[in-house]
């Protein structure tokens, strides 16, 4: 078992297609832990190993790895690149101390590289970036450094260059002698040199004062650099070919963080937070980053960074605020889907635990003198909804179960049920990620499901002030029913709290005040559908202001009939109306198509509020839009920007419908309520 200083936590992030899986392999087979290169096309890549993976081409889970170099142990994190599983790529940086950002040559800087940069950028952690493909057609490697500076920052530099027939890598870290199609590598070897020193005082007074630096200077304070974020050095690969590999593995042990010198993880609690930094003889303190079901069995794995301390099978292990201590059981080390059992897991490690039902993504697990959590970054909110309904009766509870599991695994995947419309409702980051849901429900949990496009929540309210009255009166052969209201209605501030803001205005006895709840109850009833066309109503004023009632005949049931057909008749005279949700939104795209942008969504009765511009060309416009007019946005801003732009939005306010759009909507309520009728 590998001390601290011998361990390298590594992450590979990067857009769909640059080459992630491919390179993680090539790694595992240069260090012989493979004796044959798999191959995505093949679908025998240790990464890959899921059916959806395999039958797609494309990573969807995070996959953990891990090898030997040189007496050095490298735990891999493969992570998918497509924008709709950014959740996994997201939480594995928590369990990284150095992240690689994987570009191919061929596609240059794609929209979900951005983001992952700027994610790994704002953990904190050290980064560095990989060119893969270096061989591909037509690439300009030069103009491509050039983007990626102009993009992430003149922080980023070469460390090695691609030789002119591009078979071989030229270092440039220790190395001044070589040329290349980028540049030349003495250029590069004094950018390097001129970025590391900064990290230190000394160092950069001697280079200063003309002073040569010795290598093993350059060593140390290029580390330093790395963790202080002076350098993001730029390696050059051709994962298919193994070329610029050996390189780079030899990066990742001499000059990336081990969990010793690593930024230690930051544990929140409350107010407080805790550098948790690693050492096997202190506190106990791990983060669940990945949670994962074997799919025939459908066994529960969690993998955990081990920040401190050391975890046994014996160790009395508490989840969060749990009381109750568990125990671990086997500790695992994880190769893609093969799994291994080691001694224990020391500070600084990647482990597995097996059938721990309780842990989750986000999880801190210690042995009882640890509190809070760690910090992770930032999680985007789920923006593509699909209602669902089983095609099979009796499947809910199984749809339960199915979700419950599928919501552990990836945690941009939510399940709701509207207590509005009764739909049960999915949600995800795009079209793609949930078919992907569905369809593992299909292969995983046999669960055959419909979808549609979730109803648009409208409210009813009132715009106008009116009085209502409503006399119920029952006589049969026996008691009989009797109740009087009078009443007016008034609209409230636009999203005051609660909905219906009640008043009891009778004097002198009118009504007695043990019928003031059935008579709420009644009015109630409407309020939860509406008069209109069957929607809540929101912002409504009511005062009970007088009635009648009979010593023998009033009853509760009477009054409730009162109340409501009095509301009922206030409302229709007080221009009753439907409410829309508006949401903001912001929009975040190349340059060059704001103009489309903003056009689109002035088509969609879209009020753009602002534009920021961001590095690498790219603006983000934000607006407020009818949440109806943009329930299908993610493919059609994909098609407008050819995939380029991304979008988040969250719910703002509402307001009022437009007279033409509001008809539609009554038509088409009356006529489904027809159908129903019928």
């Amino acid at each position: 078992m590998a001390g601290i200083e011998d361990i390298r936590n590594v992450v590979l992030l990067g857009h769909a297609g640059c080459g992630k899986t491919s390179l993680a392999e090539s790694i595992l087979h240069k260090t012989g832990l493979i004796k044959r290169l798999g191959t995505v096309e093949e679908k025998n890549t240790v990464a890959d190993f899921d059916e959806e993976e395999k039958e797609r081409g494309n990573s969807i889970h995070s996959a953990i790895l891990h090898t030997t170099h040189k007496g050095k142990t490298i735990n891999l994190i493969d992570t998918p690149g497509y924008p709709d599983f950014v959740g996994a790529a997201l939480t594995s940086i928590s369990a990284a101390d150095c992240c690689a950002v994987v570009i191919s040559a061929s596609s240059g800087i794609e929209m979900n590289t951005r983001k992952l940069f700027a994610a790994a950028a704002d953990s904190g952690k050290p980064r560095f970036i990989i060119i893969n493909k270096m061989d591909a057609e037509n690439a300009d490697m030069a103009e491509l450094v050039s983007n990626i500076q102009q993009t992430f920052g003149i922080s980023c530099k070469c460390a090695n260059l691609p030789a002119a027939d591009h078979g071989s890598v030229i270092d440039c870290i220790m190395n001044e002698v070589g040329d290349s199609p980028v540049m030349d590598a003495a250029s590069a070897h004094l950018e390097l040199v001129e970025s590391a020193v900064e990290a230190d005082d000394a160092v950069m007074e001697a280079y200063l004062g003309g002073e040569k630096i010795s290598k093993e200077t350059i060593a140390q304070v290029f580390t330093k650099a790395l963790l202080g974020g002076k350098i993001v050095p730029i390696f050059f690969t051709n994962a298919r070919k193994e070329i610029g590999v050996a390189e780079l593995l030899d990066f990742i042990v001499e000059e990336a963080p081990s969990p010793a010198n690593a930024r230690p993880g930051i544990l929140v609690d409350g107010d407080k937070k805790t550098e948790i930094k690693a050492d096997p003889g202190a506190p106990l303190a791990g983060l669940v980053f990945r949670i994962g079901f074997e799919p025939r069995s459908n066994m529960k794995y969690a993998s955990i960074r081990i920040f401190s301390g050391t975890l046994k099978s014996d160790t009395a292990m508490f989840i969060n605020h749990d009381k109750k201590a568990i125990r671990p059981g086997h500790i695992l080390k994880t190769q893609g889907a093969e799994i291994s059992e080691t001694p224990a897991g020391i500070a600084g490690d990647i482990i597995t635990l097996a059938k721990i039902e309780e842990l989750k993504i986000g999880d801190l697990i210690h042995d009882g003198k640890m509190s809070g959590k760690f910090e992770m970054p930032k999680l985007p909110s789920p923006m593509f909804s699909l209602a669902l309904e089983p095609t099979s009766r009796g499947d809910e509870q199984k749809i339960g179960t199915a979700m419950e599991k599928l919501t552990e695994e990836d945690v941009c995947f939510k399940v709701t049920r509207d207590h509005q419309t009764k739909e049960l409702i999915i949600s995800g980051m795009g079209d793609l990620h949930l078919r992907i849901m569905i369809s593992k429900m299909e292969k995983r949990f046999k669960l055959g499901v419909t979808t549609q496009q979730p109803k648009i929540p409208y409210r009813e309210t009132i715009t106008a002030k009116a009085d209502g009255h409503y006399r119920h009166k029952k006589q049969t052969g026996g008691a009989g029913q009797f109740g009087e209201v009078f009443l007016n209605v008034e609209p409230a501030e636009r999203g005051s709290q609660p909905p219906l803001q009640f008043s009891w205005d009778i004097f002198g006895g009118s009504i007695p005040g043990q019928f003031e709840a059935p008579i709420t109850k009644g009015i109630n009833d409407v309020m939860e559908r509406g008069v209109v066309a069957g929607f809540p109503m929101q912002d409504v004023k009511v005062s009970i202001t007088d009635g009648k009632h009979h010593p023998v005949d009033s009853k509760e049931v009477a009054f409730r009939a009162a109340g409501k057909g009095a509301f009922i008749d206030a409302v229709s005279k007080a221009r009753p109306g439907l409410l829309e949700p508006i949401v903001n939104i912001e929009i975040t795209i190349p340059a060059d198509y704001v103009g489309d942008i903003a056009g689109d969504l002035s088509s969609k009765r879209g009020r753009v509020q602002g534009q920021d511009m961001l590095a690498g060309n790219m603006i983000t416009i934000k607006a407020q839009v009818p949440l109806v007019e943009i329930a299908n946005y993610d493919s059609q801003l994909k098609s407008v920007t050819g995939g380029q732009g991304s979008y988040s939005m969250t719910i703002s306010h509402y307001e009022v419908v437009p007279p033409n759009v509001q008809q539609q909507i009554v038509a088409q309520y009356a006529k489904n309520k027809q159908v129903m009728e019928e």
